[in-house]
């Protein structure tokens, strides 16, 4: 079995890093295209260009499934996306954990880029799944381009700008950009109040794994044979995980576990 993932840089690391740990034989085709990161700023009609050229590099390599690990590119490329490569590749769109996060009660905080914030899709999904919840948008300029350099610094200031925009009853967080993923348990010290219960992060990087074996048929099976490959495209070229990447736990967990192309 063979899993492609897309997302403009390395905010795929956390869905790929599931599938790996649920089906430790599926061969992974990571593609991206780090040069245009972030894709939050451009028109949709820009990142679906994107979207659909990260996409078909990685449908050369005849994935069963493609996940795509990128908020901002559900968001504007999803149609076109399926349009072009199914019913060939089912293609996994990633939505925001408004729902599991909701279904605690709340307060809710959902963190995410400032172009989804308070975006009519992200507004649909809370009117959906949150309504009569407290839920509070925060957007978090600057944290996904941190995280995709990581810019410590950067990534440390653009979480403290964010916490303080967070209300202290908060009870879950949800993190509405892929890359957040990476830097999950920073957020979670940021934001938890002290003598208050722990507070939950609401990711989406476990269901969209889970939902793309589900698509082609297969079941988790951690106890696999550790034999899957790692194919890493970048800008529909051949290429490597970058020092970034392996800088998160997620990057190295691939690269240990994956053998050598």
């Amino acid at each position: 079995m063979k899993i492609a993932l897309m997302d403009s840089g390395i905010g795929l690391l956390a869905a790929a890093a599931v599938v790996r740990r649920l089906r430790p034989d599926a061969d992974l085709v990571l593609s991206s295209d780090p040069g245009s990161m972030p894709w939050g700023p451009r028109t949709p009609e820009d990142v679906t260009a994107r979207a659909l050229a990260v996409a078909e590099a990685a449908a050369q390599c005849r994935p069963d499934a493609l996940i795509v690990a990128c908020n901002t590119a559900t968001v504007r490329a999803l149609p076109a996306l399926r349009a072009r490569l199914e019913p060939e590749v089912p293609v996994i769109g990633t939505v925001p954990a408004i729902k599991p996060a909701a279904a605690g009660g709340g307060p809710v905080a959902i963190w995410a880029t400032p172009a989804t914030t308070g975006s009519p899709y992200q507004r649909g999904l809370i009117g959906e799944f949150a309504d009569g919840v407290s839920v509070t948008e925060v957007a978090c300029p600057g944290l996904a381009d941190a995280v995709e350099h990581g810019d410590q610094e950067g990534i440390d200031a653009a979480i403290a700008a964010a916490a303080e925009r967070t209300p202290d009853d908060v009870r879950a967080v949800v993190l509405g950009c892929t890359h957040y993923e990476l830097v999950a348990e920073r957020i979670r010290a940021a934001v938890q109040q002290p003598g208050l219960p722990p507070l939950a992060l609401h990711g989406s990087a476990g269901a969209v794994a889970a939902q793309a074996l589900r698509r082609i048929g297969e079941l988790p099976d951690p106890e696999a044979p550790a034999e899957g490959s790692l194919t890493v495209l970048l800008s529909g070229s051949e290429g490597s995980l970058s020092a970034t990447a392996l800088a998160y736990e997620e990057g190295r967990l691939l690269q240990a576990v994956s053998p050598a192309h």
